[in-house]
């Protein structure tokens, strides 16, 4: 695919970009939830490390515990401990929906309220809320805010995809020195990094 938008254009002036976005499907964006970060929110701590047809099913059988299927905060904390674990809900991850649900009655997560805060701000923002970490709150930034520049370092499949796209300045990095050069390799990305890292989680390399 030829680039086609300012983000593709200008981070195609990497070559190993442009490679790997000639070679590789336009990623498909999903923003189900793109009015609704507390339901975003719900949807992302079920679906913490496991499948997602999985995440899905639990998803569906937890929603249905509500009217409407809507698991307003007050009638989630409401919900005994036996009835959440019926949807298949660990006993942590009921701990941090519930956490979730105390948070929004505490402090707004409503669009109009969160969209005005930077993406540094919305992060330090959501982590107090249990279970929700930086790698979670940026995939928040990236497929529900839609904010553009967003590189989700933590991210295994980025790393080890960046891996293999850059061999030769990462060969033998671990730790520290590893997350400093992929810094440095995606700082001319800016401000698109968002749409490069959904190229690089799409990407099939050879």
């Amino acid at each position: 695919m030829s680039p086609d938008t300012p983000a593709l254009r200008h981070i195609a002036l990497d070559p190993v970009m442009a490679r790997i976005i000639a070679e590789t499907p336009a990623p498909k964006i999903f923003n189900e939830y793109a009015d609704d970060l507390y339901l975003a929110l719900l949807e992302s701590i079920v679906s913490q490390q496991i499948s997602v047809k999985a995440a899905n099913a639990i998803f569906g059988r937890f929603r249905a515990l509500f009217p409407d299927n809507y698991p307003e905060a007050n009638a989630l904390l409401l919900k005994t401990t036996e009835e959440l674990r019926s949807a298949g809900l660990s006993f942590q991850k009921i701990k941090y929906l519930q956490s979730v649900a105390t948070f929004s009655l505490e402090k707004s997560i409503d669009r109009a309220h969160v969209d005005p805060m930077t993406d540094e701000d919305i992060v330090q923002y959501l982590l107090p809320i249990k279970g929700v970490g930086r790698w979670t709150v940026e995939m928040l930034l990236m497929f529900v805010l839609d904010r553009p520049d967003i590189f989700p370092i933590d991210d295994l499949v980025i790393r080890q995809r960046m891996m293999r796209a850059y061999p030769e300045q990462t060969n033998g990095l671990t730790g520290k020195p590893l997350y400093k050069v992929l810094l440095q390799l995606a700082e001319p990305w800016r401000p698109y990094r968002t749409t490069a890292s959904r190229y690089l989680w799409r990407w099939q390399p050879t």
